[in-house]
């Protein structure tokens, strides 16, 4: 009797794949849920061990810092785009007011009139998010704050005199931050605030050269930090009436885990981002297979897709392996992961 024909290792892959934003429980974390930032590397890095694929859990604040031009806001929209697509409600603030809600929707990020903000002071977003009853308490809903450094002080918007040290911002995080932490835990919120750099002129020779905006109550209340590196440029060429024009189409930030109450901090991952379409996963999972296996073309499944990643990336999607690819990421992620684990006996206590 013949018995059934092998799989093949794309069919293997395929029998694996879980849905792209959220994740049930998999492995041993204390989490069952969990959301995608739209970058499985990201995922991976934030949550790896917790759960297959990682993403970020509710009932948290991330604080996402780094320069000008690394793609923050951009990371903000997809991560609430997903919380949507996952039927929960978004509260977006904007305090900087430069948010391009058109723009926003490249991304899946869709902002309804009323789930859009523009505070001026600290107090005002979180006092929004205490008072705040999403539609549907049972899912993950989202807080996102773009920037927290722009935000004022009332003393400020006053014009008063009584804050010329800056320090009453810092103050009220402080304040808002301890009424607030709780009800985002209780109520499964997932709070992502952005925030800026500054040098920090107090470092000395072997100091943090750099900071972040409004104190250090912001690192203590967040139970995940990412920090942006200096974004690279993505340029693409094209030839044009004979003529080859080159063109920046997007920025690559390597990111870090800075600080996590999650899983294991400090690791690492690069996350490509085009200006017309968002974070670019399945440029960024093409790189971290050859880059890991040494190939000299790019592959999925152990299958040449060439060595041009725009026509790697139009077979991916034209041929269907866009799970393949990333559950293929995710196998070799968790296998190097395995050479790290320890073998030491259970310490006695």
């Amino acid at each position: 009797m013949r018995g059934k024909p092998e799989k093949t290792l794309s069919e293997q892959v395929r029998d694996k794949v879980e849905k792209p934003s959220i994740k049930t429980k998999e492995y041993d974390g204390n989490f069952k849920t969990v959301i995608s930032t739209g970058s499985t590397l990201l995922d991976l890095a934030i949550s790896g061990g917790q759960i297959r694929g990682g993403g970020m859990p509710g009932g948290i604040l991330v604080e996402i810092f780094g320069p000008s031009g690394a793609g923050k806001t951009v990371m903000l929209a997809e991560i609430g785009g997903a919380i949507q697509r996952q039927t929960g409600s978004i509260m977006f603030f904007d305090p900087e007011a430069r948010l391009n809600k058109q723009f926003a929707q490249i991304f899946g990020l869709k902002i309804k009139s009323k789930d859009y903000k523009q505070p001026d002071t600290v107090p005002e977003v979180f006092q929004a998010v205490r008072k705040w009853e999403p539609e549907n308490p049972k899912v993950i809903n989202g807080v996102f704050a773009d920037s927290l450094a722009a935000l004022s002080t009332s003393m400020e918007m006053d014009n008063s005199d009584g804050d010329k040290m800056g320090m009453r911002r810092a103050k009220e995080f402080s304040e808002e931050l301890r009424k607030t932490c709780r009800i985002l835990a209780a109520n499964n919120y997932l709070m992502v605030c952005s925030n800026q750099v500054r040098v920090n002129m107090d470092a000395g020779a072997y100091g943090q050269k750099y900071t972040t905006p409004g104190g250090v109550s912001i690192g203590f209340y967040s139970s995940l930090r990412l920090r942006c590196s200096n974004p690279e440029k993505i340029k693409q060429k094209v030839k044009v009436a004979g003529k080859e024009v080159t063109q920046v189409i997007g920025v690559t930030t390597e990111l870090e885990v800075s600080k996590s109450s999650i899983w294991k901090p400090y690791h690492k991952c690069k996350v490509h981002i085009l200006f017309d379409y968002g974070i670019d996963d399945i440029r960024a999972n093409l790189q971290y297979i050859k880059d890991f296996t040494k190939n000299t073309t790019y592959t999925c499944c152990g299958e040449s897709l060439g060595i041009s990643m725009e026509e790697a990336i139009q077979k991916v999607e034209n041929q269907g392996l866009i799970s393949d690819l990333k559950n293929e990421v995710i196998d070799l992620w968790e296998k190097i992961e395995r050479k790290f684990e320890t073998e030491r006996k259970p310490k006695e206590r």
